[in-house]
């Protein structure tokens, strides 16, 4: 019997039931399908990285979600979690993106580990690897002094060290 093969296209959650949306196409016969995967015994304090990782092993829906990443189904379980905790869908995908200007002391442990997360992929898209065209090594980088006036903080430390 031939192995069924499908390519995912798009995903996203459905609030009430709670669901997984794939729209994926069939390679056999290149159709685009959907399929609502219903999020069983989840809750609002259920631990979204094992319940995705459960969902992606399901023997049901391992074969379409083949090719979706494991961080992209922690993200939708993570939006369904907030949902279900009384957050909004803006709070929750804004909770994805790293803000400058944010205190990041601020922020509970689990908020900081999805920020911390969001860093880390940012640093991995912006790295320049050695197999890079624009890879140079050891970079020397002269940066200039800005003269800026001394506080009286400053003064006062000077005699103590």
């Amino acid at each position: 019997m031939n192995k069924m093969t499908f390519e995912a296209k798009r995903c996203g959650v459905q609030f009430s039931p709670p669901a997984i949306v794939l729209l994926y196409e069939n390679k056999q016969t290149n159709k685009v399908r959907k399929r609502v995967i219903p999020v069983r015994n989840f809750s609002k304090y259920s631990d979204y990285s094992v319940a995705a990782e459960r969902l992606k092993n399901h023997p049901r829906h391992k074969d379409y979600l083949e090719n979706v990443s494991q961080s992209q189904l922690e993200r939708l379980h993570i939006i369904l979690r907030d949902h279900l905790q009384g957050f909004s869908l803006e709070h929750s995908l804004a909770s994805f993106h790293v803000d400058p200007e944010e205190d990041l002391n601020k922020l509970d442990n689990e908020e900081l580990s999805r920020k911390k997360g969001q860093m880390d992929k940012l640093f991995e898209r912006n790295r320049t690897h050695r197999d890079d065209p624009n890879f140079v090594y050891d970079v020397e980088v002269d940066f200039t002094k800005t003269t800026q006036g001394r506080c009286s903080w400053d003064e006062e430390s000077d005699d103590e060290f």
